[in-house]
């Protein structure tokens, strides 16, 4: 196999942990880690969604992951930070960031070690989880971040947000 189509096939991941659970996003979805900032809220904003920084003067919205996956709110320690997204929504970036309690590794990974995502009794919607890598004795999550979100809620964080800087 030439070096070239060898590194065709690894990919890198961003693991993360909510509770218990490990997740990872691929690293071309994350644009930063920032430590954990003051958040400010914002009425009638989604229940999952936990306010807004700033961002080098950028209004970026924030939402409590573990909220949007159906776990209890995320409880700040001095790893609980932030990771700034840039999700496609209609040929148009929208930039989120994702409140995590841990920021755990950048993986590599080969396309020889990612399975497939359970089909059944999964406690998480499986169809944002695109597979399943296994690193150690356990399994990690790997995350399709364009659907966490359903397409009206990337429309509600939008119209929330109308921002020039936030939307490009």
């Amino acid at each position: 196999m030439k070096k070239e189509e060898k590194l065709d096939e690894i990919n890198s991941y961003l693991s993360f942990k909510l509770g218990d659970e490990e997740f990872a996003s691929h690293v071309s979805k994350v644009l930063n880690i920032l430590e954990m900032t003051r958040i400010t809220e914002v009425p009638k904003a989604p229940s999952f969604m936990k306010g807004v920084i700033n961002l080098r003067g950028m209004v970026l919205p924030v939402i409590d992951t573990r909220l949007k996956f159906g776990m209890s709110a995320t409880e700040y320690t001095d790893k609980t930070c932030i990771v700034v997204m840039e999700l496609d929504m209609d040929n148009e970036k929208v930039y989120v960031g994702a409140l995590v309690d841990e920021v755990v590794a950048v993986l590599e990974l080969e396309n020889k070690q990612i399975e497939p995502p359970p089909s059944i009794g999964s406690k998480y919607r499986s169809d944002f989880i695109y597979g399943m890598a296994k690193s150690e004795d356990k399994f990690i999550m790997l995350l399709d971040m364009e659907k966490v979100f359903s397409d009206m809620e990337l429309n509600q964080i939008k119209e929330n947000f109308e921002n020039k800087e936030l939307v490009k």
